[in-house]
């Protein structure tokens, strides 16, 4: 959620915080739906090298505070945000349908069952 605006980014979204994780990302995938996404920490720079699909990246901080934000980024792309600790792999649009934009703070919560 992007408490700055009120906006909702996803509401799925997967954790890659090992290697392995880290490492595959998305690929292998066909898409995202819209409301999917992958969070991978720690991460500062990631490639769209063998996807099929465009995604839309927010680059955040340790306190959640977005510090860039990249919209549609086709494959066979590279992107980096030196001052970020984690980024979230989106669908392509959820930038601009939650309006989020540098400065922004981010909450993530877990599913409650």
């Amino acid at each position: 959620m992007n408490l700055t605006r009120q906006t909702i980014l996803a509401d799925r979204v997967e954790l890659a915080n090992r290697a392995a994780t880290r490492n595959k990302g998305l690929l292998g995938r066909n898409g995202l739906e819209p409301g999917e996404g992958l969070w991978i920490i720690p991460c500062q720079a990631v490639h769209t090298f063998g996807m099929r699909f465009s995604i839309d990246l927010v680059y955040v901080d340790r306190k959640k505070q977005v510090k860039k934000v990249c919209s549609r980024v086709t494959p066979w792309r590279i992107s980096a945000c030196l001052s970020a600790h984690s980024v979230v792999e989106l669908a392509a649009g959820a930038v601009f349908s939650s309006q989020t934009k540098p400065g922004d703070r981010l909450e993530f919560s877990p599913l409650s069952y």
